[in-house]
């Protein structure tokens, strides 16, 4: 089946026509800056654009920087706050007059990463972590996951929010060198372990891409890998929700 999958983010917006069955992407992506303000309106023209752009017209899956409870947004990171509270699916249902499935944006990324990537065949607890705008966060308990996390909030012991002191836009905000960057993530991921015990902790986002820059300074327990899909791993991932999501409609699906 291939499905569109979207991948909503606080500096841009992505797009790709995905293969479910291999995790492919069947066309290349295409990238529209994130509008400012990120309000529901001007995210919904932009995402009219994408679909426009791919010729697309059919289910469409959505990573979106939010907690999602029952198509709800109950957050907002990194967007407009007059997303909170809105049932977004139907929103952007109505919006682009096709079925919209929408989830976390870092849930959807770990979707891939244990279907097709890094996590693929990993039990016990698998920790996956989005460097970014901010730090997304996926939770897997012997394959199933614990949704909307939000692990990227929670506060360190310095006092400042994980993401506000480790996240990929801090670093090239604060020009920091690496090493120095990946002390603040270390530290980080060290909280992480200290509250979850991962068995294995995979990296996606745009900072995976420069793992070799930063992996030696890191001293968790768990092994740390790059998440295979890098940065498309949202868009996959979203597909497969998506997918996942209709074949439950359907009956196909506890």
């Amino acid at each position: 089946m291939h499905i569109i999958g979207i991948d909503v983010g606080g500096t841009g917006i992505k797009a790709a026509v995905v293969d479910t069955e291999t995790g492919k992407l069947h066309r290349d992506r295409i990238r529209i800056e994130t509008p400012r303000p990120a309000t529901p309106k001007a995210v919904a023209n932009t995402l009219i654009d994408l679909l426009e752009q791919h010729q697309w017209s059919g289910p469409v899956g959505m990573g979106f920087p939010s907690a999602i409870r029952n198509g709800i947004a109950m957050s907002a990171a990194n967007i407009d706050k007059s997303f909170i509270d809105l049932p977004i699916a139907d929103y952007f249902s109505q919006q682009l007059g096709h079925p919209v499935f929408v989830a976390n944006d870092a849930d959807v990324a770990g979707l891939a990463e244990m279907r097709f990537g890094a996590g693929r065949g990993n039990s016990g607890v698998v920790l996956f972590i989005t460097i970014g705008t901010g730090l997304g966060s996926a939770l897997f308990i012997d394959g199933r996951l614990l949704p909307n996390t939000e692990l990227g909030h929670i506060y360190l012991e310095n006092g400042i929010e994980g993401e506000l002191f480790a996240s990929e836009a801090v670093r090239v905000t604060q020009k920091l060198q690496w090493k120095e960057w990946s002390k603040r993530f270390n530290l980080y991921l060290a909280t992480m372990e200290k509250l979850f015990w991962p068995d294995l902790i995979v990296l996606g986002g745009g900072a995976s891409k420069k793992i070799d820059k930063f992996s030696e300074y890191l001293t968790t327990k768990a092994p740390v890998v790059a998440a295979s899909f890098r940065n498309q791993a949202g868009m996959i991932g979203a597909a497969l929700f998506a997918e996942e999501s209709l074949k439950k409609q359907q009956g196909n699906l506890p």
